[in-house]
C-alpha cells in the first residue's frame, strides 16, 4: 500500500455568539482536517491543533512540506513516516505549527491502519481497558459583558451542564484576580457542593496573581487549576504545586517526547493534559502518555475540535491503562466543549452524539470499536464549509 495524496480541508463557520478566553474573543469557529488516500483505495483523517489563520498556515505545512516527504511510503509505516518527517523538520521546528501538522498527518495513518487490519486504534494500541468513559462538560467561556452579568450567566450555565447530566464541569477566567474569584464562585454556587469543578486560565497570570486565585480556589474545593501561569514558567508552576492544595493541570501547549520529559521532571503537575492533535499525532502521544505515566502523573486528555478530534481522543482513552490501577481506580474523563460546534455535532455521516449518551447514560458515552478512528466525515458538510486559501 502506497500513499498517493495528502489533503487539507480547513473549514469555517460563524458561532451565534461571540465566546473568548483570557487571550481573545472569537465569532467564527474553524477545523483543519487532514485527508490521507492510498492506491488501495483506504482514505485516513486526521486533525491538527489550531484555530484561524494557524489552521491555514499549517495546512500549507501539510500539503507543500510535509506531503512530498511521505509521498509513495506505506501509511502502515507511520512510525518511519513520523520519524522522518521530524528528522527533516527538526531545523526548523521542534514545537509549534510543524508538529500541529505533522499531528493531522500521523492520525490519519493510524486511521489508515486500523482500517486496513480491520481493528480500532485502541486495539492496535494494545486493546482496551475500558468500553465506556465519563464526560466533563466546559462551558462558561467569558464574554463581553458586565462582570455581574458574567456571573450570573456561570452560575445558570454551570447548573445545567450538570442537570444536563455530565460527571464535572469546566469554567474559563481572565478577567482579572477579583472579577475571576467572583466568576469561580459564582460556579461553585450554580452547581452546589460534590460536584467537581476546574478552572481554565489559559496562562492569564503571573505566579504570584495566581497564587491569589488558586487560594480562593483551594476555599472553593476547586479539581484543578489548568494553566494558570505562562507554559515556559515552569519554575512557576512548580511553585503552584508545591503551594496549593488544588491540583495544577497543563501541557496542552508542549510538544513531543522532549517537551514533555522537561515538563514532567520540573514537577509542576499534578493532571497532564497532551493534546494528541498539537504535540506529534497519535504516535508520539503514545511516547508522551508512557512518560506521565512513569511519573505518575495521571492524564486528562485536552480535547478541542471537531468530530475527528473527540473520535481520536475516544480511541486514546479507551486505551489508557489506569493509574495507579486497583478495584476503583479515578478513571479519566473525556473533555467536551457544551458551547455550539458543527464541526463536532453535524460533521460526521453518523453522529456520536455525546450530548444524548451522557444524558442518557448517566454522564458516560460508549467509546467506538469500529476499524480505524470508527467515523467518516460527510463530503457534503465539508464541501460547504472549506475556506479557500
Amino acid at each position: 500500500m502506497k500513499i498517493t495524496g495528502v489533503r487539507s480541508h480547513v473549514l469555517s463557520c460563524d458561532m451565534p455568539e461571540t465566546l473568548g478566553y483570557s487571550q481573545q474573543y472569537y465569532s467564527k469557529r474553524t477545523a483543519h482536517l487532514v485527508e490521507v488516500s492510498t492506491d488501495e483505495g483506504l482514505t485516513g483523517w486526521g486533525e491538527c491543533f489550531g484555530p484561524g489563520a494557524v489552521a491555514t498556515a499549517n495546512a500549507g505545512i501539510v500539503e507543500g512540506v510535509i506531503a512530498p516527504m511521505i509521498m509513495g511510503m506505506d501509511p502502515r509505516d507511520r512510525d518511519v513516516c513520523w520519524h522522518r518527517v521530524y528528522n527533516l523538520l527538526r531545523d526548523h521546528g521542534q514545537k509549534g505549527m510543524p508538529i500541529q501538522a505533522l499531528s493531522g498527518v500521523d492520525i490519519a495513518l493510524w486511521d489508515i491502519t486500523g482500517q486496513a487490519a480491520g481493528l480500532s486504534i485502541s486495539r492496535l494500541i494494545g486493546g482496551r481497558h475500558r468500553d465506556r468513559v465519563g464526560v466533563y462538560g466546559y462551558g462558561m467561556m467569558l464574554r463581553p459583558e458586565p462582570v455581574g452579568e458574567l456571573a450570573e450567566r456561570f452560575a445558570d450555565e454551570a447548573a445545567a451542564i450538570r442537570d444536563t447530566g455530565f460527571r464535572a464541569t469546566k469554567m474559563k477566567v481572565g478577567l482579572g484576580v477579583r472579577d475571576d474569584i467572583r466568576l469561580a464562585e459564582a460556579v461553585r454556587r450554580g452547581v452546589g457542593d460534590g460536584f467537581d469543578v476546574m478552572v481554565d486560565a489559559n496562562h492569564a497570570y503571573d505566579v504570584n496573581d495566581a497564587l491569589e486565585v488558586g487560594r480562593a480556589l483551594d476555599d472553593l474545593g476547586a479539581y484543578w487549576f489548568e494553566e494558570p501561569v505562562a507554559p515556559e514558567d515552569r519554575e512557576g508552576y512548580a511553585t503552584l504545586r508545591r503551594t496549593l492544595r488544588t491540583r495544577i493541570a497543563g501541557g496542552e501547549a508542549e510538544y513531543t517526547r522532549w517537551g514533555w520529559r522537561d515538563l514532567l521532571a520540573s514537577g509542576g503537575l499534578s493532571i497532564a493534559q497532551p493534546e494528541v492533535c498539537a504535540l506529534g499525532g497519535i504516535s508520539e502521544y503514545l511516547r508522551v502518555l508512557a512518560l506521565c505515566h512513569a511519573h505518575h502523573v495521571p492524564v486528562v486528555n485536552h480535547v478541542w475540535g471537531s468530530a475527528i478530534a473527540v473520535a481520536t481522543n475516544m480511541q486514546l482513552l479507551a486505551a489508557m491503562p489506569p493509574l495507579p490501577g486497583g478495584l476503583h481506580p479515578r478513571e479519566p474523563w473525556l473533555e467536551f466543549d457544551t458551547t455550539e460546534n458543527w464541526f463536532r455535532d453535524e460533521m460526521l455521516t453518523e453522529a456520536l452524539d455525546i450530548q444524548g449518551q451522557v444524558a442518557a447514560n448517566n454522564g458516560t458515552v460508549a467509546l467506538p470499536d469500529r476499524p480505524g478512528l470508527g467515523v467518516v466525515p460527510d463530503p457534503d458538510f465539508l464541501n460547504r464549509h472549506r475556506i479557500d486559501r
